[in-house]
This record gives structure tokens, sequence and C-alpha cells, in this order.
């Protein structure tokens, strides 16, 4: 019982996070002159840095663990990196749910495939059968967005986005299992999510002398990037470290399935993108998915 009770907060941290990743995209579209690289190296940058000062104690407790594993701490680092950069070019280029829903739809195949090759972990019959009830829900959400003003060049700017959610799929599966594998080497996972954060900080933050000449031009610009840099990326990543003391960076990756929902509800009643029927069949398999994986624990 006491093992259910301690999936379950795993697993309701994860949710939240994931909650408050869903309105990224919506938020960013707010401040449309500012580029994305930018809007993606400030608000991870300083999340990061946020995340740095609130683990203090725990870093300084951990740090040396962490030091010892330096291939996981780098990897994780650039993973970080690289997601922001290539998250919201792709919402960018392909819309806010597309973009959305192939970076996370992705994540967990690519979280499984790392855990099973590295870390020689099985993959149970749940998680199989709950990703291909999500990956159909994710297929029919895409296939379901109204292509009917798109141009040429709009569908190649599209292909280019989903491109780009699939590498920041991979980054993310990447991060989420350099995290869960500090912790299970014995780091708190505040140091473990700080300390990855931190490392990518310090390659996000200069590049905002070349591309964060507007983030802060107007009232509308300055209160979306602070938004995003406290709310989804601080607070959402506090939670997500947290669960991952509970469940494995597979599972996570696919609990997360409920951001698409969030930025896809989001993109259509707020920002005016419009979905087919099929597209609402979609994110009601996703939700199955999510139910598939929050109701038991795996053995």
């Amino acid at each position: 019982m006491e093992n259910y009770h301690e999936h379950l907060k795993g697993v309701i941290a994860i949710i939240i996070a994931s909650f408050l990743w869903g309105t990224t995209g919506t938020a960013a579209s707010y401040s449309s002159d500012v580029s994305s690289f930018a809007i993606g190296a400030f608000s991870m940058g300083i999340g990061g840095v946020l995340l740095v000062i609130t683990a203090r104690k725990k870093l300084l407790l951990d740090y040396k663990v962490m030091l010892e594993q330096p291939k996981v701490l780098i990897l994780g680092g650039v993973c970080v990196a690289i997601y922001p950069l290539a998250f919201y070019t792709s919402m960018q280029l392909s819309g806010i749910a597309i973009g959305t829903v192939i970076s996370i739809a992705t994540a967990p195949f690519f979280a499984a495939i790392l855990e099973r090759i590295i870390s020689k972990k099985s993959i149970s019959l749940q998680w199989i059968l709950s990703f291909v009830v999500g990956a159909i829900g994710i297929a029919l959400l895409t296939l379901g967005k109204d292509q009917s003003n798109n141009t040429a060049y709009r569908i190649n700017q599209q292909s280019l986005g989903i491109l780009l959610g699939c590498i920041a799929g991979l980054t993310y599966a990447g991060y989420s299992w350099a995290a869960r594998r500090l912790i299970e080497s014995g780091v708190h996972s505040k140091s473990s999510m700080s300390g990855l954060f931190g490392c990518a900080a310090l390659l996000l933050l200069p590049s905002l002398w070349f591309t964060g000449d507007n983030l802060f031009s107007s009232s509308t610009n300055a209160l979306v990037s602070l938004y995003m840099a406290i709310i989804p990326m601080f607070l959402g990543y506090l939670l997500f470290g947290f669960g991952l003391n509970y469940i494995d960076a597979s599972k996570a990756t696919l609990i997360t399935l409920i951001e698409p929902l969030v930025a896809t509800i989001l993109a259509v009643f707020i920002i005016g993108e419009k979905f087919k029927v099929i597209g609402w069949i979609g994110v009601i398999l996703i939700s199955l998915c999510l139910l598939m994986q929050s109701i038991k624990p795996q053995n």
C-alpha cells in the first residue's frame, strides 16, 4: 500500500507539471516578436538558475556523487539545452498543438529505448499497451488538424517542425533518463534536476546576447518571459524531479502526454487552431493512455 501511495504521489506531481508545461505554447504566442531561440534559452536558462539557487544545500551534499558520473551529467545538461530550442521552434513552425504533441509523444519511445539499451531495464506489457494507445491518439490528433489553408511552403514548414519535435522528444527523454540515473545513484531529486539545468543554463544564457533583444521590449513580452521561466520551467521541473523519485523515466515521459492535451485545448479555444473530429478522438485515446498509466503501478 505504501508503494502504491508513493507511486501515486509521483504520478500526481508529474501530471501537475504537465499541465503547467501545456501552457507554454499559448503563452509564447503572445510575444510573437521574440524568437523561439530566445524564449527557449531564457525560460530554461533562468529556470535552471532558480533551481540551482533553491537546491543549493542539496547540491553541496550531492555534487561529488554527480561529478563521479561526468558522462551522465554532461549528456543530461546538453539535452536540457537543446530541448527548448527544438521544442519552441517546432511549435513556431508546425503550430502549438502539433509541435507540442510530437515533442512529447516521441519522448516515451526514446526513454524506453534508453532504459532498455543502457540501463538494461525490461519494458512491461502495461507500458507497451499504453504506448500503443497513446501513439494512435497522437497520430489521430496530428492528422485531425485543419489543413484547408495550408500552402506547399506551409506544409514544408510543418514537416520541419515535426522533425524538430522528434529532436525535442529525444533530448527530453535523454535528460529524463539522466535525471533518473543520478537519482538512482543516491543523488536527491532536487540536486539531480538543478544540476542538469544549471549545466544547461551555462550554455543557454550566453546565447541571449545574440537572440534576446525583444524579451523585455514591452510589458507583454516581459510578463511572458518571466511567466515561462518561473511557472512552467522552475515550478514544473521541481515537480517533475519529485515525481522521478518514485517512477521510471519511461513512465514519467508517458504520463506527460497530458501536456499536448492541455496545449491542444488552449490552442483551439484561445489561439483559434482548428481540428476535425478525428483529432478529438485522438484526445480521448491519449486520455485513455494516461488512465492506463495512472491506475495501477508497474510491478
